[in-house]
């Protein structure tokens, strides 16, 4: 029971990645808590945000928390979307919706090689006690002119991948899992996680 860390999402995509790569701890949801916490993301740069819902969910669980904010980078948008991806345009819009608005702004920039962007992941652990460790990870593609694919979520399907020539929507979850910005920053705080919480090492 000691080894349990809590997970400081209710994105399904996120747990289910996150839950693949930190095997064999025991990864609860916030579901698994009955914890309903919506933490205002109010910081200026994706590990602000992520240390303010890790320390959030430290608190109201007693364990230690695991949270991460993520997000596109897209250089023609001066680096828009940013710490604001999940938020992108009006409330009302789904992830599919900010793709099309993501396309959209970028639809006077056709030429494929200057679309360059990144995803990135910044992850912070913490536990009640103030302790906490953080890693970050980036992964770098291009904006394609059009989604495709139904795997991942976000911005997955038009997060294009050159080396692979798919999208992130379209390569395996195998292959996600080793090059994403996620799994970068997840395999960089594992062992930050055992040196910072001895309670996970048990």
């Amino acid at each position: 029971m000691a080894s349990r860390l809590v997970i400081a999402t209710n994105n399904a995509g996120k747990l289910r990645e996150i839950r693949a790569l930190l095997q064999p701890l025991e990864i609860l949801s916030p579901a698994d808590l009955d914890l309903n916490l919506e933490v205002e993301e109010t910081g200026d740069t994706f590990i602000e945000n992520a240390r303010l819902k890790a320390t959030a969910f430290a608190q109201a669980s007693g364990l230690v928390a695991l949270a991460d904010d993520s997000g596109l980078e897209v250089d023609a948008l001066e680096g828009a979307p940013g710490v604001l991806s999940a938020r992108y345009g009006t409330p009302d819009l789904n992830d599919q919706g900010r793709c099309q608005l993501l396309l959209h702004n970028l639809k006077e920039h056709t030429d494929l090689v200057k679309r360059t962007a990144r995803f990135r992941c910044a992850m912070v652990a913490t536990a009640a006690d103030g302790r906490s460790c953080h890693s970050e990870g980036a992964c770098d593609g291009l904006i394609a002119s059009a989604p495709a694919g139904d795997g991942g979520f976000g911005y997955d399907p038009v997060f294009y991948l050159p080396q692979f020539q798919q999208t992130m929507a379209q390569v395996d979850a195998k292959v996600k899992n080793k090059i994403s910005h996620r799994s970068q920053a997840l395999n960089r705080i594992i062992p930050l996680l055992l040196q910072t919480f001895a309670e996970l090492r048990s």
